[in-house]
């Protein structure tokens, strides 16, 4: 039982024998620090049910505690709130009861649980990753996580969409103006490759409905009359229909863009256990499409498209199949989680990283998926996240204006370079050390600069601000590790002796935060947010830096307190280690 829990029940019963009230609920706050305590007990909402004076009623409440928690050595009361001081013995036992430092925040899964399978990147064939897939993946691969170390099975996904007009008109434009390159003859990776000709369609899309207004159509009549854009319809058309022609290019191209995929994810560090293609997956939806006009959740027009009339739950009619037959997102998507489970019948609930533009789009499927009778839908989870922009404004895959995945990557570890030899910290490291250490550095600038803000807030990125080693930054955390590293080479005694003694009150706040982890790790879970996580480390490391420049460590004058400082840094330096585990950022050894 947590600290928090002996103190809420123990408040509970001193109200019960003292005022003959049973209180649900006890509401606790850390104490503000310039009154003594570790943890205070708020009394107003208590005057709802207890009649009297707050001062008198918390004086009450805390000569209780004094008498029958050993915990608590003393208190104080201001106003509506009962300051308690914790003794200095439950701090150090608890210090001392962590013993692998490295699993430290994290519990073992139960293997009777169902598993969670975690959804992101999925992206197109026709365009490289770029800075909104880098927040995508980021995200879905920390929450993934994040709920393992809370003791979750868990099972990280994508979906790729692979089919579709887009990647069609990829196909067209190279089909007419690529003169047979590839990714060999350009030096070009393949996903970038293929972008430039997703971007060369609109190109000479825009020409083509100039050309039209200029000859008397209106704009509306020149985007659908476009001989391009009815060429790639019609390519799309061939590919549902098999026609090999098509399907070989589409199976050229398409392996150009995941070979170019999976050299980002590894310069990103990123992974998963298991791909799904959205070539595949359209199938089955359309299967139980049919299956849903059967049974009354789906009804077909006259036209012959298919729609889930959902205006009785507050929304609209969604169209989940075309009147030609062909599929939509939506057909995708059904198709896809019926899929999964059948893959892995294990797995309980499934979590999507997408972003917040999809808010209904996911509205919509939770509820198609549930209206056709599978149980598991009550247990969908939208990671709905906001968009990052630059300062120069927002991105354009189709006009050629974003932010590319592997050059941002490169820019990072660059700047970091700059930075780190501006500082003049890195003598005697190698060349080869120097690159690696900048990579650490750049990339986990970048993964804690976006993780560090909560999911459904928009993000301006601007690379430059998020290296920084003040301030709450990634590299800022990365550098407080390596100081405590350095701490820990010099330390030539024994660190694994048991030590209780009277702490310091720096001692005492830092065991405070460190004690605090693992219920960040399983409040992170439930709220599907690295955020608190990310916010949490920096908070260690501020606490940490006050201890630093407070306490002697190494020159500490006795014995006793010197192996004790040392065992405090070690613990904290592993916690920061633990954090950035699940938050898929590096910690450097030396910096």
């Amino acid at each position: 039982m947590s600290l928090q829990e002996t103190l809420s029940n123990q408040v509970k019963q001193a109200v019960l024998s003292s005022f003959n009230i049973d209180l649900e609920t006890v509401e606790f706050q850390a104490t503000r620090k310039e009154f003594a305590g570790d943890i205070t007990v708020v009394i107003f909402p208590m005057l709802r049910f207890i009649k009297g004076n707050p001062v008198q009623i918390g004086e009450t409440i805390g000569n209780y505690l004094v008498a029958h928690v050993t915990e608590v050595k003393a208190f104080n009361v201001v106003k509506g709130f009962l300051n308690i001081e914790i003794s200095d013995t439950y701090y150090t036992q608890f210090f001392n009861s962590i013993k692998d430092e490295s699993l430290y925040g994290y519990v073992t899964p139960n293997v009777d649980d169902k598993a969670i399978m975690v959804e992101y990147s999925s992206p197109n064939t026709n365009k490289p990753l770029h800075l909104g897939h880098v927040r995508n993946n980021l995200l879905g691969y920390s929450v993934a996580e994040i709920l393992k170390a809370a003791g979750k099975k868990v099972y990280k996904t994508q979906i790729i969409n692979d089919r579709g007009i887009h990647i069609c008109k990829s196909m067209l434009a190279w089909k007419r103006f690529g003169n047979g390159e590839t990714p060999e003859s350009t030096g070009l990776k393949g996903d970038k490759l293929v972008g430039n000709y997703y971007v060369k369609f609109d190109q000479e899309y825009k020409k083509e409905i100039e050309s039209l207004k200029a000859s008397g159509k209106t704009e509306e009549e020149a985007k659908k009359s476009a001989p391009l854009l009815i060429e790639a319809q019609a390519m799309l058309q061939k590919w549902e229909a098999g026609d090999e022609e098509v399907v070989s290019l589409w199976k050229l191209m398409n392996g150009w863009v995941y070979d170019g995929f999976a050299e980002t994810y590894k310069n990103l560090g990123v992974d998963f256990d298991t791909l799904y293609y959205e070539s595949d997956t359209y199938l089955l939806g359309k299967e139980f499409v049919a299956e849903g006009l059967k049974s009354g959740v789906f009804i077909k027009e006259t036209d012959g498209s298919v729609w889930c009339d959902l205006t009785d739950e507050g929304l609209d009619k969604k169209i989940v199949q075309r009147s030609d037959g062909t599929a939509v997102y939506m057909t995708q998507d059904i198709g896809t989680a019926i899929q999964r489970i059948k893959d892995f019948p294990d797995v309980g609930g499934m979590v999507y990283t997408v972003g917040n533009e999809q808010d209904y789009h996911f509205q919509v499927l939770f509820l198609i998926l549930k209206k056709l009778g599978f149980e598991w839908a009550k247990n969908l989870y939208h990671l709905s996240y906001g968009m990052v922009d630059l300062p120069s404004g927002k991105m354009k895959s189709r006009e050629g204006t974003v932010v590319d995945a592997d050059d941002l990557i490169d820019e990072m570890a660059s700047t970091a370079g700059e930075i780190s030899e501006e500082l003049g910290k890195l003598d005697g490291y190698t060349d080869t050390e120097k690159q690696a250490l900048y990579k650490t550095i750049g990339l986990g600038a970048l993964k804690y600069f976006i993780l560090k803000v909560d999911p459904k807030k928009r993000i301006l990125f601007d690379p430059k601000d998020s290296i920084d080693f003040q301030g709450n930054t990634g590299p800022f955390i990365q550098y407080t590790y390596a100081r405590i590293q350095a701490i820990l080479r010099k330390a030539d005694f024994d660190l694994s002796v048991n030590i209780e003694m009277p702490l310091h009150p720096k001692e005492k706040e830092l065991i405070k935060q460190l004690e605090l982890f693992p219920e960040v790790i399983q409040n992170a879970a439930s709220a599907h947010s690295p955020a608190l996580v990310a916010n949490y480390t920096y908070d260690l490391v501020k606490e940490f830096n006050s201890f630093y420049q407070n306490v002697s460590i190494l020159g500490a004058d006795k014995e006793n307190e010197k192996v004790f400082r040392v065992q405090l840094s070690k613990k904290v330096a592993s916690t920061i280690k633990n954090a950035f585990h699940v938050l898929g950022i590096q910690v450097p050894e030396r910096m």
